[in-house]
């Protein structure tokens, strides 16, 4: 590629991931591994379930007694569960069985509670009983046989999943270990929240999002730190950063303009550029590179939303490659359709209004991009919406991420690089 060219949107995708350094794997308590991505199958422990089990509260009873046209059984004892398995004495005898108990030797069915009265010691059964094999009952391996694949390696690793190991047997897990990130928004005017504030200053307010979004996608060491425009105090403090982050997502500096030294900096520091710059609106400043040690060093655009834009098309799916090498490469499309899902049962009431693009944008909609949000459709083309008179940072929120390449033109869904 000539010196000066952009990269696009795929081109930076495959710049990125095909200089990632896999993350290592780690053995970690099962109440640890919420949010991480596992590196090992895991395989049933056993039939699941284990046994016949009883699926109600009820009678145990041989279905043969009732073919027989037996209606009353004498209550033999009580099998609850997690007890040892009884033994049903003979045909006309019942043992009181309660959810989740192993079905007793000698019965193949379950008559529930509502349906028989238990007087002196007998259970009588009303016109309602069933007499059906196994009845109520949830046959033994119904769910799952011994050594089936119950969790593959690359799963991220919700509740549901934390449930499914520990049915496994598995106390502990080998999972990718979390990467440390440390998030370096930089600018003299950048004051804290709380803080007293001039007029020419402005909230620091991009490191927070950044740490939002990181934590919610279940990344839990992010480290977070403030660096004026000043030279020598960046070098410091970055070399710092690069000694102890795997990744390094910096926010502001990367322009082309006096102050924004993010580049200089890096490049001092042994930090490998491989790009500068991509063509897209928002987030064409964004700049990419890698530390002498293999770090991950993300410089993206100091404009808020641009911020979110690269972090969710770029950064966060980096991430996820880097902890799971052998899964298929995330693209911008699909974070963008979980970031949207995600999101939906939270949208505002009221409508907005739609229209499809059946023309190429023209540069008055690239120039203005902040007011024209994209949508894909069902059919797979693309909607650009306006949201109305909600604020940017809601219609951001609520309406996904924009991406306007620079020639004006409008975004096809590519399966490699998503909207790019």
């Amino acid at each position: 590629m000539q010196a000066g060219t952009l990269f696009t949107p795929r081109l930076a995708e495959e710049a990125i991931y095909s200089r990632l350094t896999c993350l290592p794997i780690e053995s970690l308590p099962l109440t640890q591994c919420v949010g991480a991505t596992l590196r090992e199958n895991i395989y049933a422990e056993r039939d699941q379930p284990p046994f016949d089990r009883v699926a109600m509260d009820g009678m145990a009873v041989d279905s043969e007694a009732l073919r027989r046209g037996v209606k009353r059984f004498r209550v033999q004892g009580i099998q609850a569960a997690g007890t040892p398995q009884l033994r049903l004495v003979g045909g006309d005898d019942a043992i009181e069985v309660m959810t989740g108990a192993i079905l007793p030797l000698g019965s193949d069915c379950v008559i529930p509670v509502e349906q028989l009265e238990v007087t002196d010691g007998f259970a009588t059964l009303n016109a309602a009983a069933v007499n059906s094999p196994y009845h109520n009952v949830d046959r033994r391996g119904n769910d799952s046989r011994q050594g089936t694949l119950l969790l593959q390696a690359g799963t991220l690793l919700r509740a549901p999943e934390i449930a499914v190991a520990a049915s496994a047997g598995m106390a502990r897990v080998r999972v990718s270990s979390q990467p440390a990130v440390m998030i370096v928004s930089t600018g003299d005017e950048l004051i804290e929240p709380g803080e007293p504030i001039a007029d020419y200053q402005v909230r620091r307010s991009n490191a927070y999002a950044v740490a939002a979004t990181l934590r919610t996608r279940g990344f839990g060491r992010v480290g977070d730190d403030h660096v004026p425009d000043d030279e020598h105090l960046m070098r410091e403090r970055l070399a710092l950063h690069l000694t102890t982050h795997e990744v390094v997502v910096l926010s502001g500096g990367v322009s082309m303009g006096k102050y924004d030294l993010v580049p200089k900096v890096l490049q001092q520091l042994g930090v490998q550029q491989v790009f500068h710059k991509i063509e897209q609106r928002p987030g064409r400043p964004m700049w990419f590179g890698i530390g002498p040690q293999g770090q991950a060093v993300f410089g993206l655009p100091g404009n808020p939303v641009s911020t979110l834009v690269c972090l969710i098309r770029y950064v966060i799916p980096a991430i996820a490659e880097a902890m799971v090498p052998s899964a298929p490469r995330p693209n911008a499309w699909h974070w963008r359709r979980r970031l949207r899902s995600s999101m939906r049962s939270r949208i505002l009431a009221g409508g907005h209004r739609s229209r499809r693009l059946g023309a190429p944008l023209g540069q008055s909609a690239s120039a203005q991009w902040f007011r024209r949000f994209l949508e894909p459709h069902r059919d797979g083309r693309l909607r650009r919406t306006s949201p109305g008179a909600q604020h940017l940072p809601e219609r951001f929120r609520y309406h996904g991420v924009p991406l306007v390449t620079l020639n004006g033109h409008e975004l096809h869904h590519s399966p490699h690089s998503g909207t790019a």
